[in-house]
């Protein structure tokens, strides 16, 4: 398949999640994307199962060379690399990649096409410019933990890497932009987000809340501040759980048929939206004593029927197995490594069905070495000093050539 960006070379420097994400969605859309990684590899591979779900996640499809940044034949494999690149990815903090010498106005002067692409924790302007940036940092400092959970409990994080995921996605966009603009100007350029940037960002409906309003939102756990019923959460009588939004008022109208009681649209306390919102208790005991009765499936059944919004609150394997995921042609086999979701959208009806797992460190070395002109006789001192991995097998392969 002709994929949107095949012939194009992406060099990714990054670890962890939020450099290495933009570089999957680069590979899924038909880049050639190299990791570079250290001897020991991607950090990400050293903390058990919790950072090899990370390298699976965000590493398919990658061919990874594993060189040593601080060895001058290791820098000088690199600056070749870079040479047949279209797009260099990183996230190291700030500061480093000028001592590697892989900033981006060193690297632009060379290669004025470059497409520079680079993430950070709170970006590099300000006074936490070098400060070390991990998603639960961006979710705590930039209220996303305030605004989830209990109204009454502890702030929450969300239940995965949010801000990881919202930068990669950011960076991608950015470098997607470059690359057109590249195409009309030939020129190429610097694209720089944070884990800040993006999930301030993604919070533009809460910011104009807050402007509106003048007060700073709560945390509240299910419902929305300013409409009702919206994202409530109702219990079914089989131990479920679903959410309801009807706050409009043909679609109130219709949720009180639904309940069968077709009155209390005209009830003083829910007749218009800030009613409903200011007895919301009282219209969420209504709610669950009458949807209360029945089991999971026939609520959804009913609250759908008649063009309500609700959804089941489900566990991640019932995800997994849910038809429309499927049906989608989201999910895509990943060689023997399980299967994965790819491209969260298709073009033209269609996206990968298969893609490579992630690398092994440094299992592309060798292949990606020759391709720099190196040959066998040059590659195995490179090996021996440690300047250079490859897998076990591969150096076997190598001392006996």
């Amino acid at each position: 398949m002709n994929e949107p960006l095949s012939g194009l070379r992406v060099i990714d420097f990054g670890q962890y999640i939020a450099a290495p994400g933009a570089g999957q969605n680069l590979a899924d859309l038909g880049a050639d994307v190299i990791k570079v990684e250290p001897p020991a590899g991607d950090q990400a591979r050293r903390i058990g199962r919790f950072g090899e779900a990370m390298v699976r996640a965000n590493n398919r499809g990658k061919r990874s060379l594993a060189v040593d940044l601080r060895a001058p034949a290791g820098r000088e494999i690199v600056a070749d690399l870079v040479a047949t690149a279209d797009v260099v990815l990183h996230n190291f903090r700030h500061g480093v990649s000028e001592r590697l010498g892989l900033d981006a106005r060193a690297l632009l002067d060379r290669h004025p096409r470059l497409v520079y692409g680079f993430v950070t924790g709170f970006g590099t302007r300000g006074p936490s410019a070098y400060r070390v940036g991990l998603d639960i940092a961006a979710q705590a400092e930039f209220a996303v933990m305030d605004l989830t959970g209990a109204a009454d409990g502890d702030p929450q994080r969300v239940g995965f890497t949010v801000a990881d995921v919202l930068a990669a996605q950011a960076l991608t966009s950015g470098v997607l932009a470059a690359l057109v603009r590249r195409g009309v100007t030939g020129r190429g350029g610097v694209v720089e987000t944070s884990l800040m940037e993006a999930v301030v960002h993604a919070q533009a409906a809460t910011w104009a809340e807050y402007e509106l309003t003048g007060s700073p939102p709560r945390r509240r756990g299910n419902g929305q501040a300013l409409a009702a019923p919206a994202a409530d959460l109702v219990r079914t009588r089989d131990g479920g759980a679903i959410v309801v939004s009807a706050y409009t008022p043909e679609k109130f109208a219709a949720l009180c048929r639904v309940i069968g009681r077709p009155g209390l649209a005209d009830d003083s306390r829910f007749a218009s939206n800030a009613d409903r919102v200011a007895h919301r208790e009282d219209l969420l005991a209504v709610l669950r004593s009458a949807l209360g009765r029945l089991d999971r499936a026939e609520a959804l059944e009913r609250l759908r029927a008649a063009g309500i919004v609700c959804g089941a609150v489900r566990r991640f394997d019932e995800v997994v197995e849910d038809p429309d995921v499927l049906a989608s042609g989201l999910v895509a086999r990943c060689g023997d490594a399980g299967t994965a979701p790819t491209t969260p959208f298709s073009l033209d009806g269609r996206r990968p069905a298969h893609t490579p797992a992630a690398p092994e460190v440094g299992e592309h070395s060798h292949a990606v070495l020759a391709e720099l002109g190196r040959s066998a006789t040059d590659i195995a001192p490179l090996i021996a000093d440690g300047t250079v991995a490859v897998p076990h097998a591969h150096r076997e392969e190598t001392a006996s050539s």
